[in-house]
């Protein structure tokens, strides 16, 4: 019986948009969750990097220790720039719309196409330039009912967050070949240590009600560390702007999930943005996979002659 086996670029494929879908319901649980910002970031720093610790311990074994050795200075700036991303996420929903949140945090491909076009000389296909103007408009279309002039402080956050979530793949691509997915353990002690400083401190640790520990458990220690180690793993194998086009399904997907379990049904015109973006990255997928066979079969073929 033969048997499938995933290029390169395929594996990438399906390991980005996993980890996006497993991250999708964040939003959600947030909203479900109900605790103050501070709390939340701390709470989510420690859990996140208790639930790396235990995946990265799972993978590598005896090798635990090396695994973060290998990443050396490039994954210590991996995990600053992770940590700026998730609390540019947080604080901007905290200062401004939600709406331009998204709408900003949707450039993030753009970002690094052009970071990886001038500190690594990648050329980006056209294709890709296309899809990076779709997405964006059907982000914008999905996040339409929900944006408006907001502060100039929160669109601030939110346009760090993107700019570190692109600097973030970006960097990854210098080490090809180093995992650098261990060092989001830093990322979570730096998110957790940063949130006490801001406001955590003075709550304290006191553990939330019941039904928020749960949830902040499910999101914090299983989801959210399982998903962004999938992520992280993208740049191995797609440049950096695929990587953040791919995360974009979290966006539609999310939004989604937000209406099953609260019922805020999406504006028909935020179901044409959703139904762009994916078709948008479906249709980009099957162009390069088709792209692929054909070198495949041009490059057997040279080899025949």
């Amino acid at each position: 019986m033969s048997r499938t086996v995933l290029s390169h670029h395929q594996q990438g494929l399906v390991m980005t948009a996993g980890g996006a879908l497993i991250i999708s319901p964040d939003a959600l649980l947030i909203k479900l969750i109900a605790l103050p910002d501070a709390q939340i970031l701390l709470w989510r720093g420690l859990l996140t990097a208790l639930g790396f610790v235990i995946i990265v311990a799972l993978r590598n074994g005896r090798n635990f220790l090396s695994a973060y050795q290998r990443c050396g200075w490039t994954g210590i700036g991996v995990a600053v720039l992770f940590s700026f991303s998730t609390f540019g996420f947080v604080l901007g929903n905290q200062y401004t719309k939600g709406g331009n949140v998204l709408m900003i945090l949707a450039g993030a491909p753009l970002i690094a196409a052009l970071l990886s076009r001038v500190f690594l000389r990648e050329r980006q296909p056209l294709r890709t330039w296309i899809a990076i103007g779709l997405c964006m408009l059907g982000t914008s279309l999905i996040v339409v009912d929900d944006a408006g002039t907001g502060s100039w402080l929160g669109n601030g956050f939110a346009l760090l967050a993107a700019l570190a979530l692109a600097a973030n793949f970006t960097l990854c691509r210098t080490r090809l070949g180093i995992d650098m997915s261990p060092m989001l353990t830093l990322s979570g002690v730096l998110v957790a240590s940063m949130a006490a400083l801001v406001g955590g401190a003075t709550h304290g640790l006191a553990w939330p009600p019941v039904e928020s520990a749960v949830l902040l458990v499910l999101l914090c220690l299983c989801l959210l560390p399982l998903g962004f180690t999938l992520i992280q793993r993208g740049p191995l194998y797609l440049p950096a702007a695929d990587v953040g086009l791919l995360m974009l399904m979290e966006v539609v997907v999310g939004t989604l999930w937000v209406w099953w379990i609260l019922g805020e049904r999406p504006a028909p015109i935020a179901m044409f943005g959703g139904a762009l973006v994916l078709g948008t990255l479906f249709a980009k997928g099957l162009i390069e996979r088709r792209r692929e066979r054909r070198l495949r079969l041009e490059d057997a073929g040279g080899r025949l002659s």
